[in-house]
């Protein structure tokens, strides 16, 4: 229906979802959630795809006549991306299947850069082109005319998002069976979450470690080439330009100076390598544009 409503533009994000939905909400047990997650996923591109009636049965589901309608408009399918946050099983899933790999973390690049590095290990590994539109990277940002600007702007709101809004126990994030054995070992060897407790943290603490890409526009500009776009080598930007408490006319600044004085600086990294975002609505697509998804943060 989406796809159809805006002609073709749609890009399909399919997360596996996390524990606290599916296992502690849901009732699903945790060994179960990857292998329910293939098959809808594998259910979801065929009813996209075929042509014809048909029955599944499946061994989570069950339908005698999947019958889609409307079909979207994108041929095969919308462009798919499948969101992780350090389970390195998903590396090969998403390669397997040549969708975009999106890492999303509120911790910054910089404990994002070993866990990346095993992704384009693996997409080495089987063959495929290192296309950094294969990788999107999840990253916070705000934008003021200086430095010292955007501390005086967005100090308290960034502190109210990491002191007040991620109150998750640790053991929520994967009860056990969420992960696989690899992804438990590399989770234990490279933790992709920081050590140190985000409560005790200041602005200037979040801002230089790289929790949140803060400053003027050239600041901004450095930092997300050099940390993220190059650094991790991701093609699709996915910034949370609203966070904690950030009022609307603040967000709208942010938006603003983001889009104006930012991203026309960081189109077209990848042009002169030549690479197309396969991975991104056709009629969208330009070699030299790199495509960015800008949200609120919870």
């Amino acid at each position: 229906m989406l796809d159809c409503i805006s002609g073709g533009r749609l890009v399909a994000g399919l997360p596996l979802g996390s524990p606290m939905d599916v296992n502690l909400c849901y009732g699903i047990t945790p060994m179960e959630q990857r292998e329910r997650y293939r098959e809808a996923f594998a259910l979801t591109l065929k009813a996209w795809q075929a042509r014809e009636i048909f029955a599944w049965n499946g061994r989570y589901y069950q339908l005698a006549n999947v019958n889609l309608w409307p079909r979207p408009v994108q041929s095969p399918h919308p462009p798919v991306w499948v969101p992780g946050s350090g389970s390195v099983s998903t590396f090969d899933f998403a390669v397997d299947h040549d969708v975009c790999y999106c890492f999303l973390s509120y911790s910054g690049a910089r404990p994002a850069k070993t866990l990346m590095d095993g992704y384009w290990d693996v997409v080495a590994s089987k063959g495929r082109e290192p296309n950094p539109y294969r990788a999107g990277f999840l990253q916070l940002v705000a934008v003021s005319e200086t430095d010292a600007r955007a501390e005086e702007e967005y100090a308290r709101h960034v502190e109210y998002f990491y002191h007040k809004c991620l109150h998750v126990p640790a053991p929520w994030f994967s009860p056990p069976g969420n992960q696989d054995y690899r992804s438990l070992l590399s989770a234990a060897r490279n933790p992709v979450r920081r050590t140190e407790d985000p409560k005790t943290l200041r602005y200037r603490d979040f801002a230089e470690r790289g929790y949140v890409i803060a400053g003027s526009p050239a600041t901004v500009r450095q930092r997300l080439e050099e940390e993220v776009v190059k650094g991790l080598r991701v093609g699709n930007l996915m910034l949370l330009v609203q966070i904690g408490s950030m009022p609307h006319e603040l967000t709208l600044k942010n938006i603003s100076l983001l889009a104006q004085e930012v991203l026309p600086h960081l189109r077209g990294l990848w042009e002169d390598e030549g690479w197309v975002n396969h991975w991104w609505p056709e009629r969208l697509r330009r070699t030299t544009t790199a495509p960015v998804a800008v949200a609120a943060a919870p």
